[in-house]
């Protein structure tokens, strides 16, 4: 992939104004190209004279298969606040106002070598042999947490459903994280702590502390010093403890139980639950100023359902940990199908059992079969012939009828919405897209192109609308 960022005006503009940012650019030694929609995804720069709903939509396309676009706005005139939400909400990555021309070119360097640094991590072995994916909800997540694991040694809380693999990207921000000084995080299960002996589990014993206690012991705290604290399901950790808590990530230091010196600690928390800790709060059962101080950045880990264009390359993924003989083993089309089909109530996790279990029965070579399906997995009934075309399809198009939609509004929402699906899932190769959706990749560009408006401003390459070289 081409990591120079492209460069693109929008509508008529001042061919001085044009060559005055393509120069500033070079001098900053920022190399960049042309926009080229068919191409594979890229971040660029889109110099815009205002706001308009043509901008805006023109944005929405651009950033359809994670492109990064950073947004200047070259009247020099400050955006309107509402505007600049406008942009964003539309796919901006950034609004800046075109300044000084060194200013500007300074600025748009560093957000574009922040965004290449977070995107040689996220394609390193590191990240890609542990977190699979390839979907829009996934990669937008992963990014965010890439960039406040590796820029930042803030705490981070990490909630979704069981399964979604909120561990594992515990571990990846520890590994990322700039002063780690051990391989691996310390995990505690706040489900398992048995409240008796939960201060030693934290805090550390020292000898004689209590009937048992033997020897000295060193607790997670001290176990985690100049590293990262991972407390998995932190929503059930007794109040008691709680308040503990806060005062050690405060204040940075604690006592053994039993112990009478002040011992210091300096560690990242990550923490992960399930349950939805506001509510807690409003019950009483979570303490409102330990939450905001685990919770200096949030990140939802999104549920196997909002990300189902990953389950393909998850199930492969699985399938060749399971059978590390058969690299190149594939499903057949109808598991394919039924993978794609199956609920995932344990999310990630109840795939990766899934796959497990099919993988050992499978045997021979060739692929995948049906028959490696346990029996027990089979689904309750088929209707014959009716494929992808379930009940969520129909209460789709139902949804539209009631609306007031046509034949030709639905066929042309859902061509828009499979281009995009299958341009997202290859990740913006529209060759691949257009082999998925049985086209020519001329024919998915003309589709595609046919989308937009057709007037001067629509950057199509019509005079005043052409990119800079």
């Amino acid at each position: 992939m081409n990591r120079d960022p492209w460069l693109h005006f929008w509508g008529a503009s001042d061919p001085s104004s044009r060559r005055t940012m393509a120069e500033c650019l070079n001098t900053a030694g920022i190399k960049h190209r042309v926009l080229d929609r068919s191409a594979e995804s890229g971040d660029g720069i889109l110099c815009i004279p205002q706001v308009s709903d043509d901008v805006c939509e023109f944005l929405r396309e651009l950033t359809q298969n994670n492109r990064r676009v950073l947004t200047i706005q070259t009247s020099g005139a400050a955006v309107d606040t509402p505007l600049v939400w406008q942009l964003l909400q539309a796919g901006a990555s950034d609004v800046l106002v075109w300044s000084s021309a060194a200013d500007t070119a300074a600025r748009i360097k560093a957000r574009f070598e922040r965004w290449n640094t977070i995107d040689a991590l996220i394609q390193s072995p590191q990240v890609q042999d542990k977190l699979i994916g390839v979907s829009s909800a996934w990669h937008a997540s992963l990014r965010q947490i890439v960039e406040v694991a590796r820029f930042t040694s803030a705490f981070v809380l990490l909630i979704g459903e069981s399964g979604t693999g909120k561990e594992l990207i515990a571990r990846l921000i520890h590994e990322l994280s700039p002063n780690a000084e051990d391989d691996t995080p310390v995990v505690l299960d706040c489900t398992t702590i048995v409240p008796e002996l939960s201060g030693s589990e934290f805090f550390g014993h020292e000898r004689g502390a209590f009937t048992g206690a033997l020897a000295a012991r060193d607790g997670a705290f001290a176990a985690a010093d100049g590293g990262t604290l991972f407390l998995d399901e932190v929503g059930e950790l007794p109040m008691p403890l709680q308040a503990q808590l806060l005062r050690v990530t405060q204040e940075g230091t604690y006592k053994r139980v039993g112990g009478n010196t002040w011992r210091h600690t300096d560690f990242r928390l990550v923490c992960a639950t399930n349950k939805d800790l506001p509510a807690l709060i409003e019950r009483g059962q979570f303490r409102s100023d330990l939450y905001y101080r685990i919770a200096s950045w949030v990140f939802r880990v999104p549920s196997l359902q909002e990300r189902r264009e990953d389950i393909l390359p998850l199930a492969r993924h699985f399938l060749r940990t399971v059978r590390p003989d058969m690299p190149d083993i594939e499903f057949e089309p109808a598991v394919c199908d039924y993978l794609l089909n199956r609920p995932y109530p344990g999310n990630v996790r109840d795939l990766r059992q899934l796959i497990a279990r099919i993988g050992n029965r499978h045997v021979g070579p060739g692929p995948v079969t049906v028959g490696d399906i346990p029996s027990d997995e089979h689904p309750v009934a088929v209707v014959a012939g009716s494929g992808w075309r379930n009940t969520d399809f129909e209460q789709s198009i139902r949804h539209a009828l009631a609306t007031g939609a046509g034949l030709k509004e639905i066929s042309q929402a859902a061509a828009d919405t499979a281009m995009r699906l299958a341009v997202d899932s290859e990740n913006g190769s529209l060759q691949r897209a257009a082999q998925r959706l049985g086209v020519t990749g001329r024919a998915l560009q003309l589709r595609r192109a046919a989308r937009r408006k057709p007037n001067g401003n629509s950057g199509t390459g019509e005079p005043g609308t052409h990119e800079a070289k």
